[in-house]
């Protein structure tokens, strides 16, 4: 019974997913020719024109899902510049429409599956419920490792900045040298920020959309120290060698209280998985034992309480040990 039950969830998983592909793909053709027809239009225009222009198709671009009428929805709920920035961050490809999918289609099945095995709603709505937030966790894992590795390439690609200044380079320049030389994520940032400056953004702004893209404390000193440098004077050379090493030793500090708190980490993990993975070994044991949880109101009452403790303390742990530099 469980093989029927899991070859109709694959069956039905992979035509959802049929048509998700098949729906993307008419609606890429279109676009893809209609940006090539902008782009030999814009090739005749004056310089203006072409600004404007190429705004306009910035914003087209910006399509939340490949599904027409769930793109017009998500645009209508006005998040395509929080959702375009976080997948962004994320260095995530897949759409928001897409993950919005994937995490429906997966908790459906999920609770497909559970429902036929326990034959009540409630354990099914509830391992549903934790499959429902899965591809939002997925993102954000992708986005704090995007970050942490741009956070570890910074002090690296500003002591490069500073061999570029000393050797004759302007900042401009030494940006671009960092934006080719650098590995990715952090070149392909900085060259951003280069090529943001070539195309007439103002330094400033441009420096601004770094930070905005790479939201982390240690970018933030180094824009701020370019900026005052700019309008006060001084030496750069310096005042970029001292930001390296200030964010070189606070990387160090914060990989110190890493591995001080990595014992309290692992303890609320560990606290806060082991309940559910505890229930759930002893369902498949002796379902008879488990479904009294469920299937009389107190064991439902104990359910939501031990639940929220649950919760709370795997909250509780994580405030302690986060600690901030």
């Amino acid at each position: 019974m469980l093989l029927i039950v899991l070859s109709v969830s694959l069956l039905v998983f992979a035509a959802a997913l049929l048509v998700i592909v098949t729906a993307g793909s008419r609606v890429n053709k279109p676009a893809v020719a209609r940006l090539a027809a902008l782009d030999r239009g814009l090739a005749s225009v004056k310089h203006q024109d072409h600004e404007d222009k190429a705004t306009d198709i910035r914003r087209e671009e910006q399509k939340l899902s490949a599904i027409p009428w769930l793109n017009g929805i998500l645009n209508r709920m006005d998040l395509s510049a929080a959702a375009g920035l976080f997948l962004y961050q994320a260095g995530v490809k897949a759409t928001l429409g897409a993950l919005i999918l994937t995490s429906i289609v997966g908790s459906g099945v999920v609770w497909y599956i559970g429902y036929l095995r326990s034959g009540a709603a409630f354990p099914a709505v509830l391992f549903a419920a934790c499959v429902l937030p899965m591809p939002y966790l997925y993102v954000r894992h992708k986005r704090s490792q995007r970050l942490s590795a741009l956070e570890q390439q910074l002090p690296e690609a500003i002591a490069m900045m500073v061999g570029a200044i000393r050797v004759g380079h302007s900042l401009i320049a030494s940006l671009g040298t960092v934006g080719q030389e650098s590995p990715e994520p952090i070149g392909g940032e900085f060259r951003k920020c280069f090529e943001e400056q070539n195309y007439g953004t103002d330094l400033r702004t441009a420096f601004v959309n770094l930070t905005v893209r790479a939201p982390i404390q240690d970018l933030r000193i180094f824009v701020a120290a370019v900026l005052i440098q700019k309008e006060s004077g001084g030496n750069l050379g310096e005042v970029l060698e001292k930001v390296a090493q200030t964010t070189r030793e606070r990387f160090r500090l914060k990989k110190q209280v890493s591995v001080h708190t990595a014992q309290g980490r692992l303890t609320g993990w560990i606290l806060s998985i082991l309940p559910v993975a505890l229930g759930t070994a002893m369902y498949f044991m002796n379902p008879d034992v488990m479904s009294v949880l469920w299937k009389k109101p107190v064991g439902i009452k104990m359910l939501f309480a031990a639940a929220a403790m649950d919760v709370v303390g795997g909250l509780i742990i994580r405030k302690i040990v986060r600690i901030r530099v």
